[in-house]
C-alpha cells in the first residue's frame, strides 16, 4: 500500500508542487492550508508522514506548535519541516522538538523525495524494532515439518497476499499469534504496523477505549487523548486475540467498523477513517458461543472469511524434537551459556506427553530444564530429570538407567515387563500411529498389533490388562525400597489414535528378536 503523505502549507502553489512531485513517485497525498485543517485531517486518518511549513498564515498556531501536538499524540508519524524564511536556529529548534529533518524553500525535488523515503523507512524500522522487543524469546516462524503444520503453511501462503480477513482457531499456546504475524509479514501490508489487542486480558469497561481511543477533550484536558489500536494499525494489520471474550455491545461496534472502515472515538461524534486488515483468533468454539448467545452471528461471518486452524501439539508430536532443538538453542543464546543436549529417553518422554499448554508449555519446560536439571552442561538431560508433571506419567522404561532392577524376575517375566513398557512408550510417542511406531521399532505392522495385544496394550497406548503384581511405579526423583521394581507408569492420558486401525488378528507369538529395543532417535 502506497504511503499517505499530509502536506501542510499556506501557499496553494507550494502544496500543488509538492503533491505533484510525490504523486509521480507513487505516494498518495492530501493537503491542508491551516493548522486547524491539518489537525482535523490528522484526526480523520493518520498519515504515514507529514510535510509541515513553519509559518502558517491565517492559522491560530504556527508549524512548531503543530509539530509539538503531533509528536505528543502521534509519535510514530515522522514530520519534515519546510520554510522559505528559515534560519539555522529555526532548523535546530524543529529538530529538537522531534522533526525528522528540515528543508528550506526552494528545494530540489530529488532532495525532497530522498528525505521522504528516508523518514518513512526510519519510522518502519523503529516500529519493527519495537515489535521485536515485545516478542523477544518467542517463536517468529511456524516450526516443524509435520503434515498439520504444512497445511497451515500452505493456507498462510495462499491467503496472506489477498488482504482477506482471517479467523484463526486453536488451543491456547498452539501458535495462533505466530500465524497472524506470518499472515502480516507475507501480505502487501508488511511495511505497516502489526498491532495485537488481547481481548481476554482487557477489562470490558476499557476495551472500547483501547480499540477506538478517546477524543482529546474526553478527559477534560484540551489536547489530551488516547490513540486506539484501530488507529495504531492504520495501514497494517490488527489482531483481535481471543475475540470471543469481547462484550456483545463492543462486538456490534466492531461489525460497523468492518463494514464502513470508520469509527468514533470514545467521547466524540467525529468519524475516523482507517485502512486496517483485521485478523481474529480464539481458542473457543465460536459456533457454540453463537448458539449460547455470547457471540454475534454477523461478526462471526465477517471475521470468518478464511478460517485457519492451528493444531494442538499432541497432534504433531513428530515436530517436538525440532522444537526442542530450537528452544534449547534460543534459551542458551539468551542466557549466554553453552547449549545442553537432551538424551534420547528424555526426547521420547517429551513426545509421549500430551502438552495441554502446547508449544508455549514446551518452551517453558525447556527453560525449566536448563535451570533445574541436575548435572553440568556436558551431561545429557535424562527422562528422570524431567519436571514432575511430565515425569509422573512417563512410562517406567524411560526412567530406567540400568537393568539391575529387573534381576529378581525370571527371564520371560522380565522381558515381558520391558517389552510392555517399551512399546507403551513408543505408541504414545507417535500419538497412536501404529505404522510409524512399527517402522521405528523395526517390526511389521501386523506383528506389532499382535505383540501389543499379547502384552495387554491396545493401539491407543492404553493397558487393557493389569501390571505384573510385583511391580510398582516410582515417583520422579523418588527412591526404591529394597527389592522394589519400577513398574508401569501411573496413568496419564494417552495420545489419541492418529490413524484408525482394523480389527486385531488372532494372537500369535511374535519373534522375541523383533521386540528388542533399538536406539531412540530424536
Amino acid at each position: 500500500m502506497a504511503p499517505d503523505i499530509l502536506i501542510v502549507d499556506d501557499e496553494a502553489d507550494i502544496r500543488a508542487l509538492i503533491a505533484g512531485i510525490l504523486d509521480d513517485e507513487g505516494f498518495r497525498t492530501r493537503w491542508a492550508a491551516t493548522a486547524e485543517e491539518a489537525l482535523a485531517s490528522l484526526k480523520r486518518r493518520r498519515p504515514s508522514l507529514i510535510i509541515l511549513d513553519i509559518w502558517l498564515q491565517g492559522s491560530q498556531m504556527d508549524g512548531i506548535q503543530v509539530l509539538e501536538l503531533v509528536r505528543r499524540d502521534h509519535p510514530q508519524v515522522p514530520v519534515i519541516m519546510i520554510s522559505g524564511h528559515g534560519t539555522i536556529e529555526t532548523a535546530v529548534s524543529a529538530i529538537k522538538k522531534g522533526a525528522y529533518d528540515f528543508i528550506e524553500k526552494p528545494f530540489k525535488s530529488d532532495r525532497l523525495i530522498l528525505l521522504v523515503e528516508r523518514a518513512i523507512e526510519a519510522a518502519r524500522l523503529k516500529r519493527e524494532n519495537e515489535e521485536l522487543r515485545l516478542r523477544a524469546g518467542g517463536p517468529t516462524d511456524l516450526l516443524g515439518n509435520s503434515a498439520p503444520v504444512q497445511q497451515v503453511r500452505q493456507a498462510i501462503e495462499r491467503v496472506a497476499p489477498t488482504g482477506s480477513r482471517v479467523l484463526i482457531t486453536g488451543p491456547a499456546g498452539a501458535g495462533k499469534e505466530v500465524v497472524a504475524r506470518l499472515l502480516h509479514a507475507r501480505s502487501k501490508r508488511s511495511g505497516g504496523p502489526f498491532v495485537v489487542l488481547n481481548c481476554a486480558t482487557m477489562h470490558p469497561g476499557r476495551l472500547e477505549v483501547e480499540l477506538f481511543g478517546t477524543d482529546p477533550a474526553h478527559d477534560g484536558v484540551e489536547g489530551s487523548g488516547k490513540i486506539g489500536t484501530f488507529e495504531q494499525a492504520h495501514g497494517g494489520t490488527l489482531l483481535l486475540d481471543e475475540v470471543a471474550d469481547m462484550p456483545l455491545e463492543t462486538q456490534g461496534k466492531i461489525v460497523r467498523v468492518l463494514q464502513d472502515l470508520t469509527f468514533e472515538r470514545v467521547g466524540s461524534n467525529a468519524r475516523v477513517e482507517v485502512d486496517v486488515r483485521v485478523i481474529a483468533s480464539s481458542n473457543r468454539d465460536l459456533l457454540a458461543e453463537m448458539a449460547a448467545g455470547r457471540f454475534r452471528e454477523d461478526l462471526y461471518y465477517r471475521l470468518n472469511v478464511v478460517p485457519i486452524h492451528v493444531p494442538p501439539l499432541r497432534e504433531r508430536r513428530e515436530d517436538i524434537p525440532y522444537l526442542l532443538r530450537h528452544f534449547l538453542q534460543c534459551s542458551a543464546e539468551t542466557a549466554g551459556s553453552q547449549r545442553r543436549e537432551l538424551g534420547d529417553d528424555a526426547v521420547a518422554a517429551l513426545q509421549a506427553y500430551d502438552w495441554p499448554g502446547n508449544v508455549r508449555q514446551l518452551r517453558n519446560v525447556v527453560e525449566w530444564l536448563l535451570i533445574m536439571a541436575p548435572g553440568d552442561v556436558r551431561e545429557r538431560i535424562r527422562a528422570d530429570m524431567l519436571p514432575p508433571e511430565i515425569g509422573a506419567i512417563t512410562p517406567a522404561v524411560l526412567k530406567w538407567e540400568k537393568g539391575g532392577e529387573i534381576m529378581s524376575l525370571a527371564l520371560r517375566e522380565a522381558r515381558e515387563v520391558f517389552e510392555r513398557e517399551y512399546l507403551l512408550a513408543q505408541v504414545n510417542r507417535f500419538g497412536g500411529n501404529i505404522s510409524r511406531t512399527a517402522s521405528f521399532v523395526g517390526m511389521e505392522r501386523s506383528a506389532l498389533h499382535r505383540k501389543l495385544k499379547s502384552l495387554g496394550v491396545n493401539s491407543n497406548g492404553e493397558r487393557v490388562t493389569g501390571p505384573t503384581p510385583a511391580l510398582t511405579s516410582v515417583p520422579l526423583g523418588g527412591q526404591m525400597a529394597a527389592g522394589q521394581l519400577p513398574g508401569p507408569a501411573a496413568a496419564g492420558q494417552p495420545a489419541p489414535l492418529a490413524h484408525a486401525q482394523g480389527a486385531h488378528t488372532p494372537v500369535q507369538q511374535a519373534n522375541p528378536a523383533q521386540t528388542l529395543p533399538r536406539k531412540f532417535s530424536a
